[in-house]
């Protein structure tokens, strides 16, 4: 893939860490994975990663918007799912999942999504396992450490970091937009966290 196929230049992937791993390595993710640094950080394949966002923007795009959730449990996801949903209309569930939710009619949160989007596989287990048991169509953010089981699609990129997830919720929220001819009038540093005085000190 040409720099100019990718969907963003590739410095812009590089400088928000998309591609940096864990030191830690599952044999799911190995096709995913570029290199090892001496340090035994795996180094994530940004090919492999702009076309997992293009096959899932493509998948979600299929579906209502209300079909479509977005999960995610850890701080660093809230922003940009947020600016996900509030581009394309899906629903979401930041913060703790509540048990039951897509299983449990009885559940004031329960809803019954056609696909689900997580953030973390590890962060995220219960979302899965429930969408799992429902038959529910799963997309998730998948790190070098991660396993991928009960996962449809997995975007390989770094889901640790406020910075890469933004990346790849911007990346997603556009396609999805652009797939439904509807108009996206968001920029990328709008998904990314504000800088703060140090970091714009040290630049």
């Amino acid at each position: 893939m040409t720099e100019e196929e990718l969907l963003i230049e590739r410095e812009q992937y590089l400088a928000n860490g998309v591609h940096i791993g864990t030191r830690s390595q599952h044999i799911d993710m190995d096709k995913y994975i570029f290199r090892v640094k001496d340090n035994q950080l795996a180094i994530l394949n940004l090919e492999d990663t702009d076309k997992q966002i293009r096959e899932a923007a493509e998948l979600l795009a299929g579906f209502k918007p209300s079909e479509v959730l977005a999960a995610g449990r850890k701080p660093e996801a809230r922003r940009g799912l947020e600016l996900l949903a509030e581009a394309t209309n899906i629903n979401t569930k930041i913060g703790r999942f509540m048990p039951g939710t897509l299983t449990n009619p009885q559940s004031d949160d329960f809803m019954e999504p056609e696909a689900v989007f997580v953030v973390d596989p590890e962060e995220d287990s219960q979302v899965i396992k429930e969408a799992a048991q429902t038959n529910t169509t799963v997309i998730s953010i998948a790190d070098s450490g991660d396993e991928l089981d009960d996962i449809d699609l997995a975007i390989p990129a770094n889901n640790k970091s406020e910075k890469s997830i933004g990346v790849v919720s911007f990346l997603l929220a556009r396609e999805i937009t652009g797939a439904r001819g509807e108009d996206f009038d968001y920029e990328l540093e709008d998904f990314l966290p504000e800088e703060t005085e140090d970091e714009e000190d040290e630049e």
